[in-house]
């Protein structure tokens, strides 16, 4: 009788075990929250300001449908275009998403590139300052030459190979072998 309470107890004990070490390899596998600054008009026009490589900026939201249609081919963009562009994307979701619903889907979507959550009384303005082209809709992307020129702005889900052959417009052409 007490071998078969020790081996119950032992099993109870693994099994315990077992449920801790899943648990913590699942928290350890989950993509941690991804990080979202929340910006105003003065820190957003200092974001944007020109720089030394091309800037691309997308407009986005999570209850907008064909923004998160679109979000996998910006990861996509992102990890092509490491280090020769700089990009950027800012939601335009409630301030109360700042730590729910935004950092879940970026990390989701294993997003790295810089996120900002624009928090401004006109929205509108802050956005026609990116681009006078921008008629209301999300999705909205603005590609940039590193003199500040705007070359590619676009309303709507944007195509990879569209934009990624704008980008590649702006960028110094790979040395043949």
């Amino acid at each position: 009788m007490r071998q078969s309470v020790n081996i119950r107890t032992g099993n109870v004990l693994l099994g315990a075990f077992l449920v801790l070490f899943l648990f913590a390899a699942g928290a350890v596998a989950q993509s941690p929250a991804a990080k979202v600054t929340k910006i105003d008009d003065k820190a957003f026009a200092e974001l944007i300001k020109p720089g030394e490589k091309p800037l691309l900026i997308n407009f986005w939201a999570t209850w907008c449908v064909p923004c998160v249609e679109e979000f996998p081919d910006l990861v996509k963009i992102d990890k092509e275009y490491k280090g020769k562009i700089d990009f950027i994307t800012v939601t335009l979701d409630f301030e109360e998403e700042l730590d729910a619903a935004v950092p879940k889907f970026l990390a989701e979507m294993k997003a790295e590139m810089p996120t900002f959550l624009l928090v401004t009384p006109d929205e509108t303005a802050a956005i026609k300052s990116v681009s006078k082209d921008w008629q209301g809709g999300l999705p909205f992307t603005v590609l940039y030459r590193p003199n500040g020129e705007m070359v590619y702005s676009h309303q709507g889900v944007v195509k990879h190979a569209v934009l990624t052959g704008e980008i590649d417009k702006l960028l110094p052409a790979a040395p043949e072998n």
